[in-house]
């Protein structure tokens, strides 16, 4: 198990964990060892269950147990996955996230279902090479993310999630159609003129969006009205083709511009003070939020900051948060999709599970 480093430090490595192993004995026979808590290696079991899936079962949970207790068990976990105590974790809220995450993963650490993921495919006109980041989210810790490009879209995908938004999930979208410009200089930290641009850009893609579903409508209905239909519905894919492929031209010339200065706007929170003073290009965008549980999910405007090939921010507006994201830069062996069509199943396999 890969696990990200200690909040908020995204720019440290990740760190390993061996979660079981196999020996493989005469006669094509096998032993499977757990290596989950701290009393060593002990019985296990592995079951393929189907095509880039299969399940661990442990046959001694008792060894997973700690002597003293829940108590013990929780103080451990404290230190291993957030490098400090309880003691040290001053805010109530975040004292209750953190013990509501304990208990959430803790109750499966006997029984794990492993399934194939893919690394999202790269093409030239990519803003960034796409792949996992470890990103910051408040209280909840470092979460993974992997970032795909989807033409005029760009993905972050939750690998591992959180009571709030669960693994699968889409927790921002970047719209490359839209690039934002950040506030002159002596605005720059001024949220209320931040919170404006990004309102007016929302208003126009809500705009557009109703535009482009009426141009649908109305090709339908001249569809319907046709003789032969089969003619506009072939003009209207090209004219679509068309305008996607000047939408995407129109990124990639403006993809890397010179560095411009970058503050977060006073009032905006972030885990880690110690982001970029510099970005190349910022987007509108949109992140996914919901209560505990998943309840009640929203898509909020925010701000989308590339800071470098390896870095980047998202400004959530609605909730004043800032997270920083961070390359993961481990070369995971069989991990690139045979095809686009397979990286995109896979993502929507993904979030199918989540719901």
């Amino acid at each position: 198990m890969y696990l990200p480093p200690h909040d908020p430090h995204v720019d440290d490595p990740m760190r390993f964990k061996p979660l079981f192993r196999i020996h493989l004995m005469e006669r094509k026979c096998a032993t499977v060892e757990c290596m989950y808590g701290h009393k060593g290696p002990h019985n296990g079991h592995i079951q393929i269950v189907k095509k880039d899936e299969f399940s661990t079962k442990c046959n001694q949970t008792d060894h997973h147990r700690m002597s003293g207790g829940r108590q013990e068990e929780f103080r451990t976990w404290l230190r291993e996955e957030w490098g400090r105590t309880l003691e040290d974790i001053f805010h109530e809220h975040m004292q209750e996230l953190i013990l509501m995450k304990f208990i959430y993963t803790s109750q499966y650490d006997n029984c794990l279902t492993y399934r194939r993921i893919y690394l999202p495919p790269s093409s030239p006109d990519d803003l960034i090479q796409p792949g996992l980041f470890k990103g910051t989210y408040g209280s909840h810790g470092l979460e993974i993310v992997m970032l795909s490009f989807h033409g005029k879209k760009a993905k972050g995908t939750k690998i591992t999630g959180d009571p709030n938004i669960p693994a699968g999930q889409q927790t921002v979208e970047i719209d490359l159609a839209h690039p934002l410009q950040l506030p002159d200089i002596e605005n720059l930290g001024d949220f209320s003129e931040l919170s404006r641009i990004v309102l007016e850009i929302q208003e126009q893609v809500r705009r557009e969006e109703q535009e482009r579903e009426q141009r649908q409508e109305e090709e339908e209905h001249s569809q319907q009205a046709a003789s032969q239909p089969a003619s506009p519905l072939g003009g209207g894919e090209g004219a679509e083709g068309e305008e996607t492929a000047a939408g995407a031209e129109g990124t990639t010339q403006d993809k890397a511009p010179a560095s411009q200065p970058f503050v977060l706007p006073a009032g905006v929170i972030s885990r880690n003070e110690d982001y970029p003073r510099t970005c190349r290009i910022c987007f509108y965008g949109t992140g996914l939020i919901a209560g505990h549980g998943f309840t009640s999910p929203e898509r909020t405007p925010g701000v989308f900051v590339l800071f470098d090939d390896d870095r980047f921010g998202f400004i959530w507006l609605e909730l004043k948060s800032f997270s920083l994201y961070s390359r993961i830069k481990v070369s995971f062996q069989n991990a690139q999709a045979p095809s686009r069509e397979a990286f995109d199943e896979m993502l929507k396999n993904i979030q199918s599970l989540a719901t």
